[in-house]
């Protein structure tokens, strides 16, 4: 079955490099006028080299007000894709504020700020458009040496229908999808103790 997204603009979040570029890419593929945001320019510009109708945008979704201002100057979109997500491995007894601070931060205050900016628009301009929130199966699993991220994730869950039944009303589409354990760059650091690849792979999570 071909999808085309011809004519759609779309943001996608977390795009400098694995799941968030690769999906950059399929969108791009399929017609759609990409903005791509990262923290790291070198990996916008890597993108942009090979598909240089993407646009790119170096953006810490960390600080709140910074990305709200970013977000509502990109103007109008049918589509996003809150992709950006930060994984960091501490034990249970280990787990400390800060580790909790920046990992809700991004896994989940940010998806919230950049979905407020950008539904409003869509509401704004009559905009029928579609959200897709990447959790993980971390939600629904238990993993160790995960609980935060564990957590944020199904934080994450948690928004996502929360916006379905919220924006649902004004047409505008609120899903989540629960990848497993997928080899990014991020995915390899985290998952690559033995211990930790021996488990099946139901009990993984989407590092993005």
């Amino acid at each position: 079955m071909e999808i085309s997204f011809k004519g759609k603009r779309v943001l996608v979040t977390g795009a400098g490099q694995g799941i968030g570029r690769q999906i950059a890419i399929d969108l791009w593929r399929a017609g759609a006028k990409v903005v791509a945001i990262s923290r790291t320019r070198s990996h916008l510009e890597c993108l942009q080299n090979e598909y240089p109708s993407i646009d790119i945008v170096d953006l810490d979704i960390s600080d709140w007000e910074k990305t709200r201002e970013v977000i509502d100057n990109l103007g109008n979109f049918d589509a996003l894709v809150n992709n950006a997500g930060a994984a960091i491995l501490e034990p249970f007894l280990e787990c400390t504020p800060d580790v909790f601070d920046r990992l809700f931060n991004i896994n989940v205050k940010s998806v919230i700020n950049i979905s407020q900016i950008v539904c409003k628009n869509m509401i704004e301009n009559k905009t029928a458009g579609a959200i897709v929130n990447v959790s993980s199966q971390a939600s629904k699993a238990a993993i160790k040496d995960l609980t935060i991220y564990s957590g944020t994730k199904a934080a994450l869950d948690a928004v996502t229908r929360a916006m379905a039944l919220e924006l649902g009303p004004y047409g505008i589409r609120v899903n989540a999808v629960n990848p497993t354990v997928i080899m990014t760059a991020m995915g390899r650091r985290s998952w690559s103790d033995s211990e930790k690849a021996e488990l099946p792979i139901d009990g993984g999570f989407l590092a993005t």
